[in-house]
């Protein structure tokens, strides 16, 4: 698959940015490891998602019906940039979970939005059947080859900054940026997804050996909230991820908090639940630790951190 992933980035290399990384203090946060953060908020659209997207649309031909896909938020705006950027109409399906702002952005782009249902699985479903309808691209948000080849060009960007790091630690919906983390280091590094208790799809997939459905909420659901890990996810996964910790509401909140006090890093709470599992303890680096933490996503009210 590593052919595919360095395909992909030079696919998309024109279209996407290389975003920044920053090595933080030792002991910063009390944390006996060094930290050093992915700044994937400050891609296009304010998440990694346009990696997948764009290496996905750039892949295929595209119909006349233009492209369609279902998202908690990030993942449509991707791909509501992407046809804006490409030329193409773009057809967004998004529960009623998914946040005013992201809302607004996805209709700044000129993308058809639909709102349906009270989780992702749902506004997948109705997408599902207004896809045949129209014979659009389907961008599917987490489990598709090209997606997820799209989402490891992340991690090698990554590694291409901070080529020594011993653990990287990504949040998890439906595990497409960490199965693309995981066919890209191939088990070259500890990978640790992070998920909310309150949507712990890949939890539950790894505990009954398949993907299952998971009952999903709380405050990361637009971004985190998929029922079912991926099919494609959850192989790669199972076979390169060290294990996926859980962490509370209460602890996604404190770490958008501590990334704004004191770095003044504005993550929604998706993109700030990967650092939750070091400030709360549910992942506890060794000693002198070269940790990598993916802050992948910047959609928010300034005003939710009050």
């Amino acid at each position: 698959m590593r052919a595919e992933i360095e395909a992909a980035g030079e696919r998309i290399a024109g279209h996407i940015r290389t975003t920044p990384i920053i090595h933080l203090e030792e002991n910063i946060w009390g944390l006996d490891g060094r930290l050093t953060l992915k700044l994937e908020l400050l891609q296009h659209t304010g998440s990694f998602k346009p990696r997948g997207a764009f290496n996905r649309v750039l892949s295929n031909a595209v119909p006349p019906a233009g492209l369609i896909a279902a998202s908690g938020g990030n993942h449509g705006i991707a791909v509501a940039y992407v046809g804006q950027q490409l030329g193409q109409r773009a057809e967004i399906f998004v529960p009623e979970a998914c946040s005013p702002v992201k809302i607004e952005r996805l209709r700044s782009y000129g993308a058809r939005v639909t709102i349906v249902g009270a989780t992702y699985a749902d506004a997948l479903e109705a997408s599902q059947g207004r896809a045949q309808q129209t014979g659009a691209l389907v961008i599917h948000a987490y489990d598709q080859p090209e997606v997820i080849s799209g989402q490891s060009t992340l991690a090698s960007e990554f590694e291409r900054q901070a080529p020594d790091l011993d653990s990287v630690l990504i949040a998890v919906g439906g595990g497409g940026l960490i199965a693309g983390a995981a066919a890209w280091f191939e088990g070259r590094v500890r990978l640790v997804g992070v998920e909310p208790a309150s949507a712990p799809s890949m939890a539950r997939a790894l505990q009954a050996g398949e993907p299952v459905d998971a009952d999903v909420g709380g405050i990361a659901v637009d971004s985190l909230g998929a029922r079912r890990a991926g099919t494609l996810a959850f192989s790669l996964v199972k076979q390169y991820v060290h294990g996926v910790v859980l962490v509370s509401d209460e602890d996604i909140r404190r770490s958008q908090r501590m990334l704004w006090s004191d770095l003044r890093v504005l993550a929604e709470p998706g993109g700030a639940t990967a650092l939750a599992a070091l400030l709360s303890g549910a992942y506890c680096p060794r000693p002198g630790e070269r940790v990598g933490v993916v802050i992948c996503g910047g959609n928010t009210d300034p005003g939710m951190l009050a």
